[in-house]
């Protein structure tokens, strides 16, 4: 038996907007994002980001992003999920990292 498997790992800098809105079930939903470097290239030599947006409904993570800095370096555990939503100009979508766990990484220097 084949078993599918969702579960995602980010080291990053934590991105400085950490937003929080209640959906209609009266869940907060904590929003923030991650930033990881790419490998340099070799042609450019410039380094290029991605940022990966991030969520959790759970309140423990919420609590301790509240206390966290952007630009702090962070561990990311969860899975990703794609949702979609009706806008103004039709059906959307956006896909996450629906996040489980969060550590602050300290410099082993």
């Amino acid at each position: 038996m084949v078993h599918h498997v969702n579960e995602v790992r980010i080291v990053g800098r934590l991105g400085s907007a950490v937003a929080e809105r209640e959906l209609p079930s009266g869940t907060v939903l904590t929003s923030f994002s991650v930033i990881v470097d790419r490998p340099p290239r070799e042609i450019h030599g410039r380094v290029k980001v991605d940022t990966i947006s991030c969520q959790t409904a759970r309140a423990a993570i919420a609590a301790r992003l509240a206390k966290l800095e952007g630009g702090v370096t962070v561990e990311v555990t969860g899975s990703l999920r794609r949702r979609f939503w009706r806008g103004g100009n039709g059906l959307a979508s956006s896909t996450e990292v629906d996040v489980s766990r969060i550590l602050v990484v300290r410099n082993q220097g």
